[in-house]
């Protein structure tokens, strides 16, 4: 398929899980959806039969504490949407409809591993009619104390370049680069799990986070201990995460990324940040089609058009 046109799944998917901060049962539905959809939840199960649908985009962020959560949380919103949403950008998937009748996204084994199984199962589609891509145009950077997050200009691709460094030395510094494509965050993030330690367990229950967490879906560390009997899947399991984080994360851009993303400490907050940054900017950015690709692989020959979107308005 050529990296010019839009994508849509080739047939529906059904995923039943539960969320790991609520504890809900989900069921969740993925449907094909026409060009310039874009992605989509539908929020079902409602109180009085309602519905809801509410766009994956940046603007309509909630919350960032823990996990991301889109739409309004008294009215209602979908939580823990980066996994799913992660997938979702890597393997190109432009067009969906993501129907949940639950308040947050399953945590399946608390990775992106069965939402990238599921898509590929299903297949992906290419649609007639363009795709277009946001390029940076200049550097957008925001800090919080010693973390930083940043978007850079670059020729062509989407890297990540993503550095932890926590006290503890089970996790220590950790940094992670990588050129994104979707064999790539097949091969390297997919698999990678959250984690969290145990010590924080108690408070975030009185919180009503992680209400479904277990070592089923979680690595959980006590202190300098991985609990899980099968132990990590990389040496850096934890900063793989945090980059996936990333990719799903800015996937809520609404569009595939032309540029670097930097962070140093990062997280949800500052993932979404930069995005509120960079539009709140328009010199620095613009929407563009782009000819002559493949969709995964050579990113070097890639041909760039004339804009055709001018920037988003607020």
């Amino acid at each position: 398929m050529k990296s010019g046109h839009q994508t849509t799944l080739r047939s529906r998917i059904a995923l039943n899980g539960a969320g790991v901060h609520s504890n809900a049962p989900v069921r969740l539905v993925l449907h094909p959806a026409e060009a310039n959809h874009g992605v989509t939840f539908l929020r079902t199960g409602l109180p009085g039969g309602r519905e809801r649908l509410i766009e994956a985009l940046w603007s309509n962020v909630s919350m960032t504490e823990l996990c991301t959560v889109i739409g309004d949380p008294a009215d209602a919103s979908v939580s823990t949407v980066e996994h799913l949403l992660a997938a979702i950008a890597a393997l190109g998937l432009d067009n969906c409809t993501i129907e949940i009748d639950g308040p947050e996204v399953p945590i399946m084994d608390g990775s992106s591993a069965e939402f990238v199984a599921a898509i590929r199962k299903a297949g992906i589609v290419e649609l007639d009619a363009p795709r277009r891509y946001l390029k940076i145009l200049k550097p957008v950077r925001v800090e919080h104390g010693r973390a930083f997050s940043e978007l850079r200009p670059a020729d062509s691709g989407f890297r990540l370049e993503v550095e932890i460094d926590f006290e503890t030395g089970m996790i220590g510094r950790q940094k992670k680069v990588i050129d994104l494509d979707g064999r790539v965050f097949e091969r390297d993030l997919a698999r990678a799990r959250t984690f969290g330690f145990l010590r924080d367990v108690e408070r975030l229950w009185k919180a009503g986070f992680a209400l479904g967490a277990s070592l089923e879906n979680t690595v959980a560390l006590d202190e300098e201990r991985v609990l899980n009997p099968e132990g990590l899947r990389w040496p850096d399991e934890f900063v793989r995460h945090k980059t996936l984080d990333a990719v799903g994360d800015l996937a809520l851009a609404g569009a595939p990324i032309i540029g670097t993303y930097r962070s140093y400490c990062g997280g949800h907050k500052m993932n979404v940040a930069v995005l509120a940054a960079l539009f709140a900017d328009k010199t620095a950015f613009e929407f563009i089609e782009l000819a002559g690709a493949r969709r995964e692989g050579a990113r070097s020959d890639l041909r760039i058009a004339q804009p055709v979107y001018a920037p988003v308005r607020s």
